[in-house]
Parts: C-alpha cells; structure tokens; sequence
C-alpha cells in the first residue's frame, strides 16, 4: 500500500524538481507554505530540505511578500491604538565596528520618532548583538511585545528579540550553525514590521538583496522603505564611502548615493571597548568616524521619513540633533 504524499511535499517539488523543471514559489504558495511551517505542520527534514532549496536558488519578493504576510498573521499582537513611526531591523550583528547605529536609533527617538527595534542575536559567533548592548545605556531587552508597547510608550524605542517576536522563526534562524548557511529567515524578518510603521529602514551586507527589499515592500504595500548596503549588515551608514539609498515611496523605487562624508577612510581600532558607546553620546570619547556614522544614518531617516528635502538639509538637521542631545540621558557606561 503505498504512503500518501505529505502535504508539504508539493513546495518542495517546486523548489527542487531539478534545472529545466523547478521554479520560484507565487507568493500565495509562499504564504501557504510559512503558515505550515509557523503551525509545525512539516516534518524536520522537509524544513532543512526546504530552507536549503531557497537558500541555494535565493528568495524571489513575491517569495518575500508571501512569507512576511504569512508570519504577520501569526504574531499574537496585544490590541493597541500605539502608533509606531519607524521599524529597525537588527539581525546581523557587529564584527569591525562597534554597533553606532544604536546611537542613531536613540538619536531619532529623543527627538520624537517613536521606534520598534527587532533583531536576532547569537546565531553567528564573534559578533555583537543588540540585545547584549543595551545594558550599557541602562537598558534591558523587552520580554514580550505586550513589554515593548509600554517601553516605546515611555521611552519612544523598544527593542524585542525574536525570541520573544515569533519563537519558530527564532528556532528556524538558529539552525544556522547546524545547516552551515542562512535561511530566507534571515531576510524575511528584517520586513516584518509587526506594528505596520510607515517608514521602514533595511541595512543588507549583499547588494544584491536590496532591490529585492524594495521590490518585497511594494508587494507588501509598505508606504516608505529606505535600504542601504549597512556596515556589517545592520542599519548604519559608513562614512568613509559612498552610500547607495533605495527607497520605496508609495509604490515607486528610487535609488540616490550620498557621497563620503570623509575625503580619506579612517583606521579601524583594533579592540572593541563597548563602553566607548555611552561615553560617545555623553562626551568623555570622541571619535570621528563614529560621530560621523551616528550623524550620517539619522541623515538618511531624516530624508526617509521627509523631515528633510536634500542630502545637505538631513545632514545638517542631523548634526545639530547629535550637538543638542542630552549628554546626561544615558550617563556613563553600566
């Protein structure tokens, strides 16, 4: 008697049926797909087998749009009149430098923008995560959602693991040191924006996925996107180099450089001393380049969110936000 075909098996078919007969998923079978994946309706090896398949053929945005909408559906989100201004993503961690975008992020929030920052952490050795940052301003992770609500109530910014975001995706993304690659997990929760903020930011490490970001976001009906190729993969401008911004604004891609804000690269410090971060916002460290990088992502978000109308006008609002800031607010390093 022969075994009846797994439900799931089909998607894999699709995926896998060799060079000439496989294809990319629609995004309605993308979003069939993650709600069994999200409601452990497939077998562990049809989830290796299916994670890989998408690894090696690379996630289309019909992919994208089908698996965020999916996972959105299955967030357990509180009943809330909250108005989130700006999601930030913060999967990829810190290598080189230390992670200035936090000093950005804090930047826009006392100044008003209310932020919801999402992220993974522990998934890559030798890296710096968000959530093990945060107690150097005096600051703790968010342990639920109901739990970034009041902090962002508060405070303007939360931060939430993806522990507590959605715990399979979690599980899906630390499978990485067991697979030996990145799942689309990586990319899809950059775009899921749970509190439907109408301005997104998107820090990627390979171009190439960029205008797949953008092209996801239409699909997804998102009003204003900004992504940058982001030092390490997170949302931080490097200010040694030009900057390629594409943007999505009500349904329309655009790409814009900004140049270098420096005429010579700066040499990168050879240890990471995460209490240079704190002294940084209250003054007792200064560094150029870190200054700059600070300064020079909040001018991007400026331009994003249009509180700003030229490259020169968010850089200016920005440098004046970073020298009017309230050195106090943060103190020393915990």
């Amino acid at each position: 008697m022969s075994q009846q075909e797994h439900p799931f098996a089909p998607f894999i078919r699709i995926l896998g049926k060799g060079k000439n007969g496989s294809r990319a998923l629609t995004q309605e079978e993308a979003h069939q797909a993650m709600r069994m994946i999200l409601n452990d309706e497939v077998e562990p090896e049809q989830l290796g087998a299916f994670l890989m398949l998408m690894r090696v053929k690379e996630e289309s945005p019909e992919e994208l749009a089908g698996f965020v909408a999916a996972t959105r559906e299955c967030l357990e989100l509180p009943d809330t009149q909250l108005q989130v201004d700006l999601d930030w993503s913060s999967y990829a961690g810190k290598r080189r430098h230390l992670p200035w975008f936090l000093l950005s992020a804090l930047l826009l929030a006392e100044s008003g923008v209310r932020i919801f920052m999402h992220g993974a952490s522990g998934h890559t050795a030798g890296r710096i995560y968000t959530k093990d940052v945060l107690g150097h301003f005096g600051m703790t992770p968010c342990n639920s959602i109901a739990d970034a609500i009041d902090k962002m109530e508060q405070n303007n910014f939360a931060y939430l693991d993806l522990e507590q975001l959605s715990p399979k995706l979690h599980q899906i993304i630390e499978l990485r040191p067991v697979l030996g690659l990145r799942s689309p997990v990586h990319t899809l929760s950059r775009l899921l924006n749970p509190f439907k903020a109408p301005y997104v930011l998107q820090g990627i490490f390979h171009p190439g996925y960029r205008p797949m970001h953008q092209e996801a976001a239409i699909l997804l009906e998102q009003p204003h996107l900004a992504v940058i190729k982001g030092e390490g993969g997170e949302i931080e401008r490097n200010p040694d180099i030009a900057c390629l911004v594409q943007s999505v604004h009500d349904g329309e891609m655009s790409d814009e450089e900004w140049p270098p804000m420096f005429k010579r690269r700066h040499v990168k410090d050879a240890d990471l001393n995460l209490d240079q971060l704190a002294a940084l916002w209250n003054g007792t460290h200064e560094d150029e380049y870190a200054e700059a990088s600070v300064v020079g992502t909040v001018a991007i978000t400026l331009k994003m969110m249009g509180r700003a109308d030229s490259i020169e006008s968010a850089e200016a609002a920005a440098r004046e936000m970073w020298e009017n800031r309230n050195r106090e607010r943060y103190g020393a390093a915990a």
